[in-house]
């Protein structure tokens, strides 16, 4: 997924994060350096054998609030796995960072990703967030794991025209298409901009749909969730 920064945050990289002030404490809120939280997402990363293929940052004017996206390249195959974080200095918000396959982290405050976790700037805030973010990174390879199996699964389940008409009126019905995406969506599948997506598989759909989908998912994430459903339900039906 893309950082969005649209609503006054402006690019930034590593070294002028670390060259940002945070502001002083309080005995009830202590703010914990941006490029900190950063620092604490690539060591437990590194850690547990995640490898990061891409950073993006962002922050506001003042230097209050920031906004990040780590990719994480895959051992499977030719896609991203992804982790946003985002945290403040102004009590706007609580440190946050997400992980999942689809993670959407935009300087309007919108943030969602299919596992979240926040906390607040508490005096005991940094020496608690190595231990969650430890704790949920142990189980990612297992998660990604999971994913990459689901993934090659939809590169090797080949659709008939039966089989991918079915998807997309459930697409439709469930509320993952409407019907003015409905032509581009047909055009991706029929004819795949990409040859890695290959042809007339679940492969082919999954990837055709998110490419009509491109910037809605960030709008309703659940949207991933019916759409995996939908592929899922087509491939057990081919199987069966």
């Amino acid at each position: 997924m893309t950082l969005m920064l649209h609503a006054g945050a402006n690019p930034i990289n590593y070294d002028d994060l670390r060259s940002l002030e945070t502001p002083a404490g309080t005995s009830t809120h202590l703010p914990v350096p941006h490029y900190r939280v950063v620092d604490t997402l690539r060591h437990s990363l590194s850690f547990y054998g995640h490898e990061i293929a891409n950073e993006d940052f962002g922050v506001t004017p003042d230097g209050a609030r920031f906004f990040g996206l780590l990719s994480l390249r895959s051992p499977y195959g030719d896609y991203t796995d992804t982790v946003g974080l985002r945290n403040s200095h102004d009590k706007s918000f609580p440190i946050g960072v997400g992980f999942g396959s689809k993670v959407f982290v935009c300087d309007n405050l919108s943030f969602s990703a299919e596992q979240v976790i926040r906390r607040k700037h508490t005096p005991n805030a940094w020496r608690d967030l190595h231990g969650l973010v430890a704790q949920i990174i142990e189980g990612l390879m297992l998660a990604r794991s999971r994913q990459a199996q689901q993934i090659e699964r939809y590169k090797a389940v080949e659709l008939s025209d039966m089989a991918a008409d079915h998807a997309v009126v459930e697409m439709y019905r469930q509320g993952v298409v409407n019907i003015r995406r409905l032509p581009q969506l047909l055009k991706e599948y029929e004819k795949p901009r990409h040859a890695e997506w290959g042809e007339r598989k679940a492969w082919t759909l999954f990837n055709a749909t998110t490419q009509t989908l491109e910037g809605h998912v960030a709008e309703d994430p659940s949207v991933t969730t019916r759409l995996h459903q939908i592929i899922d339900g087509v491939c057990n039906r081919i199987a069966a």
